[in-house]
């Protein structure tokens, strides 16, 4: 990210942050992003239905950056999901592209998180505005991480080029 707030992908909790309670397959449960004010850090928590209900989270609470409610589903251990290898290379190098958070990948980032959204892996789950930005927030269909990703407001003359180099480095990255 270009901002000064650190984020790395946080993958989903399998317990409410409150109660400490396991969650079931197929529970609803919210997962909400604050700013840690102390050391300008976002931090992912995930909360049972119940805990949130009873907790004082509002969009006045400077802290909570964003919220969203989804549908916990366990992991199978031994479940092998056989990839298609260009989704995994696309997810693997938008992983390293928001590790290295170079800002000139940013536009990068957005063709892989769109085609990746367009394969049904990751989510859209929210939008926020933050002063000249616009933050799109992502969940990993299968694993639960987040992933956000700034809006680089890209003009149309410029979308096929980026494509057309992340095609490049996907294609490199197979060989």
């Amino acid at each position: 990210m270009s901002n000064s707030n650190s984020w790395n992908i946080r993958p989903r909790s399998n317990q409410c942050s409150v109660t400490n309670k396991e969650f079931e397959d197929g529970e609803m449960f919210y997962t909400a992003i604050f700013l840690n004010q102390e050391n300008n850090f976002y931090e992912r928590s995930d909360f049972s239905v119940s805990a949130w209900d009873k907790t004082e989270h509002t969009q006045e609470d400077s802290s909570l950056f964003s919220f969203w409610r989804s549908k916990f589903e366990k992991k199978e251990e031994h479940e092998k999901v056989k990839e298609v290898v260009e989704k995994e290379s696309a997810e693997v190098m938008l992983r390293r592209l928001i590790d290295e958070n170079d800002t000139k990948s940013e536009n990068a980032r957005y063709i892989l998180a769109a085609m990746l959204e367009r394969k049904k892996i990751l989510l859209p789950v929210d939008v926020k505005k933050e002063k000249k930005a616009k933050m799109l927030f992502y969940e990993h269909h299968k694993s639960g991480e987040v992933f956000i990703i700034r809006d680089p407001i890209l003009r149309l003359d410029e979308i096929d080029t980026i494509q057309e180099e992340v095609s490049a480095w996907l294609s490199s990255d197979k060989n």
